[in-house]
């Protein structure tokens, strides 16, 4: 499950927000979205985002809903905070808290202009497995985190993108292609979405050979919709798609600035 929390929370912080270059004032946004497998709900996500000119911070909650509830109780709370740059969001630190029942662990990463200078899993893993890929120096080297790394600025190309995410245990690539456009609603807000196929491309920190992740490497379908945002004029996605063993985990914005 927490393999697939990774997945998901990676899908969600893109969902997130994405800012602008620079702010003239101080700006607070929130959104929410709403995650269900197949025609189950599981999951509800919310997110603010804090955009000042110190830089930004980014906190998100996701809940398991539903069916999920009966069988454990899960939770992530996740942050980021950085600089903004001319072209995109540096992240400084990255957090996530995970929580499976009675069961608490903690991701912490250190960022120094992209590079990863600290990363801590509390409390500390037990003795990793023979076939565990093991993340190196190289690995650490101009990464992004999970939620800010997935900033799409005006003007950019929004889907012919490779992200080098590092999520405080994995190391992995998300390769985004063009995939056409669609029509979205979100409440009251109707646009037309630019549409990314993903690909998802494990580099290291994981064990060797295992199901989820081979099954999440050779998955053809996973995709996300990116539309502008009327207060930023940024893109920012409002549905995404994600290929699982027990079937396709859909996560849909419930509140957009379109």
């Amino acid at each position: 499950m927490k393999r697939y929390l990774d997945v998901l929370t990676v899908a969600l912080a893109a969902m997130t927000f994405a800012a602008p270059a620079a702010a003239d004032s101080d700006i607070r946004y929130e959104t929410e979205y709403n995650v269900s497998l197949g025609i189950l709900p599981i999951a509800h996500a919310s997110f603010v985002t804090k955009v000042l000119s110190s830089g930004y911070t980014i906190s998100g909650d996701v809940r398991s809903a539903g069916i999920v509830d009966v069988i454990a109780k899960i939770s992530a709370q996740t942050s980021v905070s950085g600089v903004l740059m001319k072209d995109r969001m540096q992240a400084s630190r990255y957090s996530l808290v995970y929580k499976s029942n009675n069961k608490v662990q903690t991701y912490d990463v250190r960022y120094r202009n992209g590079d990863v200078v600290k990363a801590e899993i509390t409390p500390t893993p037990k003795r990793k497995p023979r076939n565990w890929i093991e993340v190196t120096d190289r690995d650490l080297k101009s990464v992004l985190d999970p939620i800010s790394g997935m900033i799409v600025p005006d003007g950019q190309d929004v889907c012919r993108r490779t992200l080098p995410i590092f999520d405080g245990e994995s190391r992995m690539d998300l390769v985004l292609s063009p995939k056409g456009s669609s029509r979205f609603s979100v409440g009251d807000v109707e646009g037309e979405a630019i549409v990314c196929a993903i690909r998802y491309v494990p580099k290291s920190g994981f064990r060797k050979g295992r199901k989820d992740i081979e099954y999440l490497r050779q998955a053809t379908d996973m995709e996300i919709w990116f539309a502008k945002t009327a207060l930023l004029k940024v893109y920012a996605p409002v549905y995404a798609r994600v290929p699982t063993r027990m079937g396709p985990l859909y996560i849909r914005a419930v509140k957009f600035d379109g």
